[in-house]
């Protein structure tokens, strides 16, 4: 897996993102400390404003920067949104106000929403073969599975010696070195796309997503991970220290079970995928994500919530986590072309975090009104709904190259040559506007 190293810009691009990781992770022990600080016993809704003013600009602004980016240069972009990243980080240890954080959070929540789907859709134009561009997805899952362990330990071990302001300044150190790998590498530009209105451009990725069968599985399966995720990432602590009573460190290998059942499947999977294609993969995903939830609903109603079942549970849902998650990015760059991948990115980058906005207060209250064992059965309903809808809205039957015909097409359009139907790799686009009925 290893071996995709050598490629001198995909290696620039992969440490710019684990590093700007950090610096968010860091940002995110720093804010937990600041909210404290300003708002006291009020600091746990002004964290939940922050992560709802996180979502919102995810979803909302996603689609937009990407139409806006559309006629930029990719890496001066990339570059500018670094720095504005950098540059909101350094304010925020002078703050004094409530207030004054939420704008800049939405700033910076703003630019990582431009900044994500651009820097995703770059990948596969580096690595444009199959194989490889699938090692780098399980290397990016690994990057954001390390750092959910890393952070939180660096951060611990700088607050040894220094006040929490200094993690913000890790995190503009983060947000300043990625924008430097990114200028030291020269990026890929795909041929321009035709030109459009600003309102065509904001909605084709969201178009081309939805007129394309694997995209709406796709949708289907991000909220079954968004279901089982939240249930994991909402309620861990209350599980632990509430229904166990068991102290912050309980919580920490908790969250680490998952995050290891996710790193385990994220090394597993390119062999894996070198043989099976991506929907029975992402099937079993799923499946072990139910399983992982249901079964612990069983567990905690027939014998009582124990240490041993969660963690079991939680390893479960971190490998069908990753076996999901891992296998979307080549969903995408099968689905779209070179021109139309930050449109597409975005889109997948907006609407899988729509499915977040609304797991994320629902695993929470089921769990305030109804306790675990509700929670969990929901929870575990809602995901499986979800692979129920995916497996109906994706074909089994899903070939890459389609026969298709264009009789809106004259014979002599460069397109078809003189022949009206044909065979190739079938994505929308301005020549496909939708998808054939039958192939």
């Amino acid at each position: 897996m290893l071996e995709i190293l050598e490629v001198r810009t995909y290696r620039h691009l992969l440490i710019a993102q684990v590093v700007a990781l950090m610096g968010t992770g860091l940002a995110t022990v720093a804010l937990g400390l600041l909210a404290y600080d300003l708002a006291g016993g009020n600091a746990a809704m002004v964290l939940g404003t922050v992560f709802a003013i996180k979502m919102v600009a995810y979803v909302t602004v996603a689609p937009v920067a990407a139409a806006l980016a559309e006629r930029m240069h990719r890496r001066r972009v990339l570059v500018a949104l670094d720095l504005v990243r950098a540059a909101v980080a350094l304010c925020l240890p002078i703050v004094s106000e409530v207030w004054q954080v939420f704008v800049l959070i939405l700033i910076l929540q703003a630019a990582s929403a431009a900044f994500t789907p651009i820097f995703q859709a770059t990948i596969p134009d580096v690595l444009p073969e199959e194989d490889r561009y699938t090692r780098a997805l399980s290397l990016s899952r690994l990057a954001y599975d390390l750092e959910s362990l890393l952070s939180p330990a660096l951060a611990a071990l700088l607050l040894v010696a220094f006040s929490y302001d200094t993690l913000f300044l890790g995190t503009v150190a983060g947000f300043a070195a990625s924008a430097a790998l990114v200028v030291s590498v020269v990026l890929p530009t795909p041929k321009p796309s035709a030109s459009r209105g600003f309102y065509d451009r904001t909605t084709r990725g969201i178009r081309i997503y939805f007129k394309t069968p694997r995209l709406r599985g796709l949708l289907a399966f991000s909220m079954a991970v968004s279901a089982a995720g939240a249930m994991v990432l909402v309620n861990t602590v209350v599980l632990v220290k509430d229904g166990l009573g068991l102290g912050d460190s309980a919580v920490a290998v908790a969250m680490g079970a998952f995050g290891a059942g996710s790193m385990l499947a994220a090394l597993s999977l390119p062999r894996m995928l070198d043989t099976m294609s991506d929907r029975p993969v992402m099937c079993v995903g799923a499946v072990m994500m139910v399983l992982g939830l249901i079964g612990l609903a069983v567990w905690d109603g027939a014998f009582g919530l124990s240490q041993s079942a969660l963690l079991a549970a939680w390893l479960t849902i971190g490998i069908g986590y990753s076996a999901v998650l891992t296998p979307s990015g080549r969903l995408l760059r099968r689905s779209s072309q070179p021109e139309d991948r930050p449109a597409v990115f975005a889109a997948q980058f907006a609407l899988s975090h729509a499915c977040w906005l609304l797991t994320y207060p629902l695993a929470g209250a089921l769990m305030t009104l109804g306790g675990e064992v509700v929670a969990l059965s929901v929870c575990s309903a809602l995901t499986c709904g979800a692979l129920l809808l995916a497996l109906r809205q994706w074909p089994s039957h899903d070939p890459v190259e389609i026969a298709h015909e264009h009789p809106d097409l004259p014979p002599e359009h460069p397109h078809v040559q003189g022949e009206h139907r044909h065979v190739h790799p079938f994505t929308i686009d301005d020549l496909h506007p939708s998808w054939p009925i039958s192939g």
